[in-house]
């Protein structure tokens, strides 16, 4: 999907050193829709986390008026200011004008302050928010809603997931809020935001939930709940409520130029990496090691498939973790564990949720027969992968084989895809098949036989490109 232009909801600006004044801006919160359909039992705990409040339906009935829910979140809801340093040059001017004197290259520090919105998870003064609100912050300070301040010491982020967990001492018996059920939330449910927009702190906004896992480009594991109640920047960090007075979300990013379409992690995210950033100061995530594609109309048609659904494998990393279970490009992933994939970006995400050493039960569907294998996760390492350059494809003159596709024997093994005469779904000049319908092909002989062997409208190829594998559904001419 194409990838979406966001703003942080975070502010930021520069003063000389001399006036480091705190900005007095504070945070609030964002109440959420409630879930009415939640499936656990009266006292039972959502969060892993040990430290954490989690919600119980009978205790936390629905607030009779949003004044009341804005009153009884509010004091769990701080405002967060960030200062760092940074240069510039150091010339005279009058205000906001500089003159520009050679030779006087001297430059002094210039503090960069950044406000932003968090809430507090445990009385002991444990306070989350975003990790873009503190990135790169020399000194952190938190404004609790009494007006007290305190310096805050970052006890752990996770720049993946953008959520940072921070620590005030010295202080006892603060409130804190209720981690309410991100996975129960309904579409069209009221939710309620505070936070601290352009500095205006404890700004309290309504709206409804737009939408739910939306993919907004932000990272590998997007997830997130779109709403359409106020975000601006400086809400980045704040919570979102539902009617309960229970977070459901975490309020991240705005749609750049776009009224009313706002975005916030799903408290779930933060549930399942709280305990890491408190403990470890960062999230360690299980790695299945295999690579895979969406799958599109052509290559559900090509796979047998009714509708497209689930991840189709397109490489197993040698001596993996899916490797060992026994996983094989071609296969489709419909399920990890109890979940069922709907989408293929959901895999990363729900394979994430997993420590190294956890033993996952991945649900396959192989030659249009369904099992499952049992893989002991790999610890996931951040690399930057560089990707090889395709090769030139030789230029003596190919074919038409399959529609629009004009191909050619490679002279290092496989056919090369040297020009398009139409749209092809997935095939771009320069690609190399090396497999049609599950089979190594090495030559458009080899290529044409397979396919003459196909009863179906479609055939499922397996290119490689830039230095990686992936599958393609072309349709054929009979």
């Amino acid at each position: 999907m194409p990838r979406v232009t966001v703003v942080r909801a975070l502010t930021s600006f520069a003063l000389p050193l001399a006036m480091t004044a705190s900005l007095g801006a504070c945070s609030s919160a964002n109440p959420t829709p409630t879930s009415s359909d939640r499936a656990e039992m009266p006292g039972e705990t959502v969060s892993p986390s040990s430290f954490v409040t989690v919600s119980s339906p009978a205790s936390l009935p629905v607030q009779s008026s949003v004044a009341d829910l804005a009153d009884a979140v509010s004091p769990t809801v701080v405002n967060i200011t960030t200062t760092d340093t940074v240069d510039r040059d150091d010339a005279p001017g009058f205000p906001g004008f500089e003159f520009l004197i050679p030779g006087r290259p001297s430059r002094r520090p210039r503090a960069r302050i950044g406000a932003g919105t968090g809430f507090i998870i445990d009385g002991g003064g444990y306070v989350v928010t975003n990790a873009h609100v503190v990135s790169d912050a020399d000194e952190v300070s938190v404004r609790l809603h009494d007006e007290r301040e305190f310096a805050a010491e970052v006890v752990g982020r996770d720049a993946k997931i953008d959520l940072a967990l921070l620590k005030i001492g010295g202080v006892t018996g603060l409130p804190a809020v209720t981690l309410g059920d991100s996975d129960t939330l309904r579409v069209g449910e009221h939710v309620l935001a505070v936070g601290n927009p352009f500095g205006l702190g404890h700004t309290v906004t309504m709206g409804i939930v737009s939408a739910k896992a939306r993919s907004i480009g932000a990272g590998p594991y997007d997830d997130f709940i779109q709403t359409d109640a106020s975000i601006n920047p400086g809400n980045s960090g704040g919570p979102l409520f539902n009617l309960r007075g229970e977070v459901v979300g975490i309020n991240t990013a705005i749609r750049a130029g776009a009224d009313g379409i706002g975005f916030a992690i799903p408290v779930r995210v933060l549930k399942d990496i709280v305990e890491q950033l408190k403990q470890k100061g960062y999230v360690e995530r299980g790695k299945l090691g295999l690579m895979f594609q969406p799958i599109t109309p052509e290559l559900a048609s090509a796979l047998g498939q009714d509708r497209p659904h689930g991840a189709l494998v397109n490489d197993v990393m040698p001596n993996g973790p899916a490797a060992r279970a026994g996983i094989q490009a071609g296969d489709v992933v419909v399920g990890v564990g109890d979940e069922r994939l709907a989408r293929a970006e959901e895999l990363s995400r729900l394979v994430a949720r997993h420590t190294p050493g956890s033993s996952l039960a991945v649900h396959l569907v192989r030659d249009g027969k369904k099992l499952t294998v049992h893989a002991t996760l790999d610890k996931l390492e951040d690399r930057e992968h560089t990707a090889s350059r395709v090769p030139k494809p030789h230029a003596k003159p190919a074919r038409e084989l399959l529609p629009g596709i004009e191909i050619d024997d490679d002279p290092e093994g496989g056919v090369r895809v040297v020009g398009l005469t139409k749209p092809a779904h997935g095939l771009e000049p320069g690609d190399l098949i090396v497999e049609a319908l599950g089979k190594p092909v090495g030559t458009v002989l080899e290529l044409t036989r397979a396919l003459e062997n196909s009863t179906r409208r479609a055939a499922l190829l397996k290119v490689r490109r830039d230095g990686k594998s992936r599958y393609v559904g072309v349709t054929l001419t009979r």
